[in-house]
């Protein structure tokens, strides 16, 4: 392992630490925990969660793929972020997938894949609307997301996979949260070593031109709620994304919170105790209840 994931690792999950500390599951949410939808029972897992007031009623669906540089998280560090989520009206599938440099590139993405193919077979087990299938990605999360839509509706791009996407599917609608959408440019300019431990051909050329979320935004990509702040470090990407959704008329809504005054940090939006987290998870399931009559 690189000195940059471990890194990674260490300061991202110490965050996570004090972040989360002394959370616990809120009484108006029914969990279903550790669900298999692999081979692998623990990196290939899910929670589903859902409001308890909901009873039997089919629920829309939000799919959470977390962040965490490619190297770091699962559904653990995720679990109050969705079940936020989820008390405001949803079925949030919350999963784990295999991380770099354990398994290398595509393997998230294959996961993805797995856990939406997963959803459309025994979501109505729990509950879940597959009519309204909708999906949440931030940092790393963005980038795997990102991909996977593009791999949804354009068949030429998905066809560069060894996976296969459900016959005509794709998200109705997705959040990108503080995104990465190109490898190299994440962290201050890229350090060859992150690519190297994520990348089977080590960041070649033909890799970075496949992983460059904005160049594969076609007419045919789901609406999108982007969102960054003041302080994320990955901001500047979120206007290429603007740029290509705009370029190909794809419907999108645009989302900058704080100020210079007002600092929000990357992915501000998992702190429970935020009221500006608050702000921005509801104007993003807002944003997804516009499809529930698609």
């Amino acid at each position: 392992m690189s000195e940059l994931s471990d890194q990674i690792r260490k300061s991202f999950k110490a965050a996570d630490d004090i972040r989360d500390a002394g959370l616990a599951t809120p009484e108006d949410i029914v969990r279903y925990d550790d669900i298999v939808y692999g081979e692998d029972p623990i990196w290939q897992s899910l929670d589903v969660y859902r409001p308890r007031n909901a009873g039997d009623r089919l629920l829309p669906v939000i799919v959470s793929v977390h962040g965490g540089g490619w190297v770091y998280g699962d559904k653990e560090r995720y679990q109050y972020y969705c079940m936020s989520l989820a008390q405001r009206g949803f079925a949030v599938v919350n999963f784990s997938y295999r991380l770099a440099p354990e398994n290398l590139f595509p393997a998230p993405l294959e996961d993805t894949n797995s856990v939406f193919a997963w959803i459309l077979s025994h979501g109505e087990e729990y509950g879940m609307d597959r009519e309204h299938i909708f999906g949440v990605g931030d940092s790393a999360g963005a980038h795997i997301l990102g991909l996977y839509c593009a791999a949804c509706t354009d068949p030429a791009y998905g066809a560069a996979y060894p996976f296969r996407i459900p016959e005509n599917f794709a998200p109705k609608a997705v959040a990108f949260n503080c995104g990465a959408y190109n490898i190299r440019r994440a962290y201050g300019g890229g350090d060859a070593s992150l690519t190297a431990e994520y990348l089977p051909e080590g960041g070649s050329p033909r890799e970075e031109a496949l992983l460059d979320v904005p160049e594969h935004i076609t007419s045919r990509y789901p609406a999108v709620f982007l969102m960054t702040s003041s302080g994320d470090f990955l901001k500047q990407q979120a206007l290429t994304v603007a740029a290509k959704l705009t370029e190909q008329n794809v419907p999108f809504t645009y989302h900058f919170y704080g100020d210079a005054q007002h600092l929000l940090g990357h992915v501000f939006h998992c702190d429970m105790r935020s009221e500006d987290a608050r702000l921005c998870n509801d104007e993003e399931c807002g944003f997804f209840r516009r499809f529930l009559e698609q």
